[in-house]
């Protein structure tokens, strides 16, 4: 089988995996600032790293996936100077901080259930790891590379030699634009805070050796990373955003904290947009979780993401996810067909022969495309074609496989397209036994309608079968008797 390769944002190339240690593997992905429901952005990005983690597990590697919850210290404004995003909620909502917190955690879990993205193994919050943020500050200082101002710390960009290795970006070419003010209390323009003071009528701040503050959102990350999965583990995660300044800054702090890599292999997902422009509260233009899911099914919307490799550009459309829910029904109809097929397989009628090549020839296919930087666009393909030749064997019923190879196609589509794409139902998920359920009572519905047609009571036979494809579900009458699939 091919090797795994991971295009790594620190390097600019695809390189081979292979993880610090054997047969495991440690991966961090930034999780949401919870001020506000999640939108489709946060979908793809949640969605490919689920791909990301399941495959992996596939792979049979012991997986510890962390992503952390962010309840303080990310600041309005990309140089960090303005307020917490957190406590302007709160004041707007006027309810306490952690009354935001705990909201939105509960709506971002509950959107990621219900597109079945798998949990992390820990969800570490910013607010619970206050001391090992303090301890990496009290680290940074003794060594040189941050700085106490008026109660406020910050880290020295130019201490840090390496600083700009994973954004590409130089420093001295960063301090232009930056506003007057924040110049005037930093060394250089470009420091960033690890730790701010917060006035009196700051909510959320902590005792700490400068006074009472709050962390700063870099800092956060880094420490939580470190804390579960060592330094330096294996893969970091976020989107394409957040390589500059919040990633950067991670490396500078984590690795001059502790004179060790921070992680080995960096993965950025690309952002959606809405006609062109990208998807963001501030712009106005996002669509949340929630309501998409009223017009979509949440198969719908992975496939949607899936149909886009997870370093491309997302554009949202009526059109694209029309056609999305039309592919994901495809992939449905012909999982419902096998079930049926094996319901109704009679042994003794069947001439169809071996089912390996085909098998392999999948398998092949679907790892070559996700061992290729987790090229999701390619498996899905596979898959079609998978089920494309199923169909055809299926068409037929004198030529379908044996029953033993027939429960081998529907393993291997169940293990592919359900396990690692998450675009079928299973045990876990919200649609559990609904595939089945369904086939029982189409079953019913079929024979019904054939008793009335042998009974001549074509009337009340074609009202049955016109009510059912008010449905969704369209009944095909053949020589071998009538058929069903969802439309």
């Amino acid at each position: 089988m091919e090797k795994l390769h991971i295009y790594n944002t620190l390097t600019r190339k695809k390189e081979i995996f292979i993880p610090v240690s054997p047969g495991s593997v440690g991966i961090y992905v930034c999780g949401p600032t919870v001020y506000d429901h999640a939108h489709l952005g946060h979908a793809k990005t949640y969605i490919s790293f689920d791909i990301v983690i399941r495959y992996l597990r596939y792979l049979g590697y012991k997986v510890r996936y962390v992503q952390n919850i962010t309840d303080v210290g990310h600041l309005l404004g990309d140089a960090q100077e303005g307020e917490d995003r957190i406590e302007k909620q709160a004041r707007l909502e006027k309810i306490e901080p952690m009354e935001v917190v705990e909201f939105y955690t509960r709506s971002y879990f509950e959107d990621m259930d219900n597109l079945f993205v798998v949990r992390p193994d820990i969800s570490p919050r910013a607010s619970g790891h206050i001391v090992e943020q303090i301890d990496m500050i009290q680290k940074l200082i003794e060594k040189g590379y941050a700085y106490e101002k008026n109660g406020n710390i910050y880290y020295d960009v130019y201490k840090f030699k390496d600083y700009g290795k994973l954004s590409g970006r130089k420093v001295n070419e960063l301090e232009s634009g930056i506003r007057v003010e924040v110049r005037e209390e930093k060394k250089n323009p470009v420091d960033f805070a690890l730790w701010k003071k917060a006035d009196e009528q700051h909510i959320m701040r902590w005792t700490s050796p400068w006074g009472k503050g709050y962390p700063g959102w870099h800092l956060e990350c880094s420490c939580m990373a470190t804390k579960y999965l060592g330094q330096p583990f294996d893969i970091h995660g976020g989107g394409l955003d957040n390589i500059f300044p919040h990633h950067e800054s991670e490396v500078a702090q984590s690795e001059a904290a502790n004179n060790k890599p921070f992680a080995n292999y960096w993965m950025h997902n690309n952002m959606v947009t809405t006609n062109g422009v990208k998807m963001s509260k501030s712009l106005g233009n996002s669509i949340t979780i929630k309501d998409a899911l009223k017009e979509n099914s949440p198969f719908a919307i992975r496939y949607f993401i899936l149909m886009s490799h997870y370093r491309s550009k997302l554009d949202i459309s009526n059109d694209a996810l029309e056609a999305a829910t039309k592919g994901i029904k495809r992939l449905h109809t012909s999982y419902n067909r096998i079930l049926a097929a094996l319901k109704d397989l009679d042994e003794s009628n069947v001439k169809g022969s071996k089912e390996e090549l085909l098998i392999n020839d999948f398998v092949q296919n679907f790892q070559s495309a996700m061992n290729d930087d987790f090229n999701t666009p390619q498996a899905v393909a596979a898959i079609f074609d998978f089920t494309t030749e199923v169909n055809k064997r299926l068409d037929d019923r004198q030529k379908w496989p044996q029953k033993d190879q027939l429960e081998k196609l529907l393993k291997v589509l169940s293990e592919n397209a359900g396990d690692v794409l998450g675009l079928l139902p299973d045990k876990t998920q919200n649609e559990t036994g609904l595939t089945e359920k369904l086939n029982q009572v189409m079953e019913i519905v079929l024979n019904l309608r054939s008793q009335l047609r042998k009974e001549k009571n074509f009337q009340l036979s074609d009202k049955l079968r016109s009510e059912i494809e008010k449905a969704g579900i369209k009944i095909k009458d053949t020589a071998d008797g009538a058929t069903w699939e969802v439309e």
